[in-house]
């Protein structure tokens, strides 16, 4: 069983592109060579974008093989499939990897024990009910996103396949 999604690096210093390639090599068990253009977001980083395909959980080891890069801004998806869910993982370096669980059409699927813990925290007076569910959310890593995603509109699109 295969599943298939997206790889957006939304910024990267030029210093450290070949070493996301070959990151994402190891975990294609392939070859790549990106097409990398300017992040007119934050002046001076490259930006790339990919569709592969390749076994279910390929999505969690790209994002664990970027997610030490303190410079990197990525975003990894991965459809479901029949034997699992999709998956969404975003990472900024102010902000760290964010992981969210994602239905058939995209939305967001938040298991019942952290929405629980969320609620016992807010009642506590922890915290703010509101902002623990924009964290569930992933609020804060699509509002520091955002401008990266815009500026990317228009970019190649390139299928890689992981040898299976």
């Amino acid at each position: 069983m295969t599943t298939r999604g997206v790889l957006y690096m939304h910024s990267a210093p030029r210093a450290l592109c070949p070493h996301v390639e070959w990151a994402i090599a190891g975990v294609l068990g392939t070859r790549v060579s990106l097409d990398w253009i300017r992040q007119p977001a934050a002046p001076g980083t490259w930006r790339s974008e990919f569709s592969w395909q390749g076994q279910p959980g390929t999505a969690s080891k790209l994002a664990s093989a970027l997610r030490g890069w303190q410079l990197l801004r990525f975003e990894v998806t991965a459809e479901p499939c029949a034997t699992a869910e999709g998956e969404r993982y975003s990472c900024t370096p102010d902000l760290g990897i964010f992981h969210a669980v994602t239905g058939i059409h995209g939305d967001i699927l938040i298991p019942e024990d952290r929405l629980r813990a969320a609620l016992q925290r807010s009642q506590r007076g922890e915290t703010d009910l509101e902002a623990e569910l924009n964290k569930l959310l992933g609020k804060p890593w699509d509002d520091e996103l955002e401008p990266f995603r815009y500026a990317g509109e228009g970019a190649p699109v390139r299928w890689l396949h992981q040898v299976v």
